[in-house]
């Protein structure tokens, strides 16, 4: 029973693959504009995307499959992703699977080889999703569910956690807008979704959406939908996600980053608590309980006049700061062992503890990708560990870790020693150590595969 996304800027394949697959799947949608991916995953709920690696602003490189590629495991890594182009060669296949596909299909395929290629990574796929997953779908489900798949459950033991956890029993059940902020990896989803499982609204959607991901172009018919004939390629009436969430919760990620533009609409739609299809003149009643969350100096951004005032009285009815995990020591090692119990299950393990040399030095590092990055660096220790109790040799911290840092006697003076030498040295050292696995070499340098990939390009590594 496998949902099947197809992208591709081809209209003709879209059609051929949809026409072939929809005789063997009970769902095959397709997409020709690939700006839409990061949506469509965050809320259609997908096991498996065929994905075109080349686009029409880079017609044979495949570089722009790559990104798309890393977008889609940033936001659900247990995808199946099979890669799909017309210009396919032995190193790029190599490439792609490092990269986390699970296969690679040239154009124009063979049916029967197509399908069984998604069989495969579609198999390949199914006891890992069945277990769990981390990155499993987040639109529409219950926090208490997503919790227990992505590993993200609420965990406050020091005072910090304790005062969110009790501003959220004591707002949870009102419908007043909330506004998070807290740096990347801290668990602002986390928080939006306890509100809304504490709410009296828990029984209807949860619907989330990444602002930071929607283009203007998108941005209107995303949240509030649009007509047949609107623009090109509404090819069928779609609700919003303003209107998928009604009478439930929606939560706007990243809501800092949005244009002056994009801030205007979505005040008039808070206001006037209704929204217009894109193409219609028909507005309809929404009733949602709004979450908002930003990483950004977002009162900064009032000053500055790039954030508008009136909207940010509209949202921030009650604030709520995450502090990072650097101020907050003593939820490190119980969110330590928490991880260890999910990924020792997940993936049947042997590990039953931290040694205390160990908890010392995760009290000590400074955690800069937060929690995301303590849940990653469990993960990976977990899978490498040869004993039954993690060991400071089973991590590898980053170069901000204390031990790494040379003191001033020991760093030796240059001259022309420039800080984009230091970062190229140890993409490099850490692509050798790591074989040029993408996802490994991310998680040890403390990036996303994206940002990762940023760096490959800028020192042609």
């Amino acid at each position: 029973m496998s949902k099947i996304l197809i992208i591709d800027d081809d209209v003709d394949v879209l059609s051929a693959a949809k026409l072939l697959l929809k005789r063997h799947y009970p769902q095959v949608d397709i997409e020709k504009n690939p700006e839409r991916i990061p949506f469509l995953i965050t809320n259609g709920n997908y096991d498996l995307v065929l994905l075109d690696m080349n686009f029409q602003r880079d017609n044979s490189s495949g570089r722009e499959g790559f990104l798309w590629l890393d977008r889609i495991l940033d936001i659900k890594p247990t995808t199946a992703v099979v890669l799909i182009t017309a210009y396919g060669d032995v190193e790029m296949a190599v490439r792609a699977i490092k990269s986390g596909a699970r296969d690679f299909v040239l154009k124009p395929w063979e049916n029967d080889k197509l399908l069984a290629t998604l069989h495969s990574a579609l198999e390949g796929s199914a006891g890992q999703a069945a277990k769990g997953p981390n990155g499993a779908a987040v639109s529409a489900t219950a926090p208490t569910q997503h919790a227990k798949a992505t590993g993200t459950a609420p965990i406050a033991v020091s005072p910090a956690m304790r005062q969110v956890f009790a501003t959220i029993e004591r707002v949870a059940e009102t419908d007043a807008n909330v506004l998070i902020l807290g740096e990347n990896g801290t668990g602002k989803d986390v928080v939006a979704r306890a509100l809304h499982q504490r709410s009296l609204r828990r029984d209807k959607p949860f619907v989330s959406v990444d602002l930071g991901a929607l283009s203007d172009s998108l941005f209107e018919s995303e949240l509030f939908g649009h007509v047949k004939g609107a623009f090109t390629d509404a090819r069928e009436d779609r609700a919003g996600r303003f209107e998928e969430a009604q009478g439930g919760t929606i939560f706007l990620d990243e809501i800092g980053n949005i244009s002056l533009p994009q801030q205007a609409k979505l005040l008039t739609v808070l206001q006037q608590r209704v929204v217009t299809r894109v193409g219609s003149n028909k507005p309809k009643n929404i009733d949602v309980r709004l979450i908002c969350a930003t990483n950004s100096p977002i009162y900064q951004h009032v000053s500055d006049r790039s954030f508008r005032q009136d909207l940010l009285y509209r949202i921030n009815t009650i604030e709520i700061h995450i502090p990072p995990l650097r101020e907050r020591p003593e939820d490190i090692i119980p969110l330590a062992d928490h991880f260890l119990k999910q990924y020792r299950k997940q993936y049947n393990r042997k590990v039953a503890s931290i040694s205390p040399a160990l908890a010392r030095q995760l009290q000590q590092y400074r955690w800069p990708g937060n929690v995301r990055e303590l849940q990653h660096a469990i993960e990976r220790a977990v899978i490498l560990a040869q004993g039954n109790v993690l060991e400071p040799e089973d991590f590898y911290f980053g170069a901000n870790t204390p031990a790494a840092i040379p003191t001033d006697r020991e760093l030796p003076f240059q001259e022309n020693l420039q800080i984009e030498d230091m970062e190229k040295k140890m993409i490099q050292q850490a692509m050798q150590k790591y074989h040029g696995n993408i996802t490994d070499i991310a998680r040890e340098l403390g990036l996303s595969r994206q940002a990762l990939y940023r760096r490959l390009e800028k020192y042609g590594i």
